[in-house]
């Protein structure tokens, strides 16, 4: 995931109130809702703040700019025990949130996660709310039983989208919807880029204009030839276009210019890749071929591929059966054939697009 700029800062429970098991969990849950992130000075950078007696920083948002780094970093966490005082570590998190000095950027989302177990032995409305008006989404996970009604208090509205319980074992059943509502929120006042295909990609962008006060001028090129850049004129009553007739496996460079007529608004632009080009099996083979059963394989297998589907029926005759097969593999086993039958075999590549391309052939049992 990447063209996704914000601060994202974990306030982490250290106090001794959590078992060391909980906290081993904790970090892992924290490292899978990061893992598919970017990170560096225009992506996603991340810091983590103890819950403790006294509140401390493990590192500055810019200190890890890589997923290897930043996994290391989150493996070598070690819990400080002590009291559990969020108040005080959401006061800190605060100051730390805005200052250079920690790594932050300014006009940047910034977004807090805090994994608790429910308990605090401090005030934290005040904090709390100091952080939110300064323009902080906050979610809460808790591990624990906690206040329903001070904790969805607490958390960004509203707190079905923000806050969570759930056992610290389950963890992992959570881990997408958080990345994908924190996601939203970094994305969401940013040029940025969905439905991507190996031809195609729709941009998205807040809502800047009106068709009264101005329009969009949309650039984009692939990165490694700057000179063949393609001008679009927007409307600006549009929030989003579709750009087709893309080449395959390409990096693009794409801004966004606001052209108004009441003020000035910045260019936004993004980095979008294209998928890998969606072609047929190249190849379909027969194997292994017995009386009741044959093996099929096929090649190559593509990342943009979700799964296959082979579609297998007796010649001559119109009775199909369907075999699915998962994105990953690239041979299954046909079974419960008639003897001494022709049979057509038909492999389809499922893209992750929507589109699908197929390859037939056709396939012998033996007497």
């Amino acid at each position: 995931i990447s063209n996704s700029e914000g601060d994202l800062l974990f306030l982490l429970d250290s106090s001794g109130s959590v078992s060391y098991y909980e906290f081993s969990r904790v970090k892992e849950f924290m490292w899978d809702l990061v893992q598919p992130f970017t990170f560096g000075p225009k992506d996603v950078q991340t810091s983590i703040i103890h819950i403790s007696t006294t509140p401390t920083m493990e590192f500055p948002f810019d200190r890890y700019l890589s997923s290897g780094t930043l996994q290391q970093a989150i493996r070598d966490t070690q819990q400080l025990m002590g009291d559990t005082n969020t108040g005080k570590a959401l006061s800190y998190a605060k100051e730390k949130f805005f200052s250079d000095e920690a790594g932050a950027r300014p006009d940047v989302p910034k977004v807090l996660v805090w994994v608790t177990d429910g308990f605090s032995t401090d005030d934290i409305s005040e904090p709390m709310q100091l952080l939110k008006d300064m323009g902080v989404t906050v979610f809460i996970v808790s591990t624990g039983r906690g206040n329903y009604l001070e904790l969805s208090a607490a958390a960004s509205q509203p707190p079905e989208k923000h806050l969570h319980f759930v056992d610290v074992d389950d963890l992992p059943i959570i881990t997408k919807e958080l990345r994908d509502a924190i996601l939203d929120v970094i994305q969401a006042n940013r040029l940025h880029a969905v439905d991507i295909t190996s031809s195609s990609f729709r941009l998205m962008w807040p809502k800047l204009l009106s068709q009264e006060t101005g329009y969009y001028t949309l650039e984009y090129a692939p990165t490694d030839d700057l000179a063949r850049k393609r001008t679009n004129q927007v409307s600006g009553a549009h929030t989003s276009l579709t750009l087709s007739n893309l080449a395959p496996e390409t990096t693009y460079e794409v801004a966004l210019i606001p052209e108004s007529n009441v003020h000035y608004f910045p260019p936004q632009t993004t980095r979008v890749t294209t998928l890998a080009e969606e072609i047929s099996p190249a190849q379909v083979l027969i194997s292994e071929s017995g009386p009741h059963s044959f093996h099929v394989s096929w090649a190559p297998t593509l990342d943009s591929v979700i799964g296959y589907q082979i579609l297998y029926g007796p010649l001559p005759g119109n009775s199909v059966k369907l075999l699915e097969v998962d994105g990953k593999h690239n041979s299954t086993v046909v079974e419960n054939l008639a003897p001494n039958t022709t049979y057509l075999v038909t492999v389809t590549a499922i893209y992750k697009s929507g589109k699908e391309k197929s390859l037939s052939a056709k396939a012998c049992t033996q007497e």
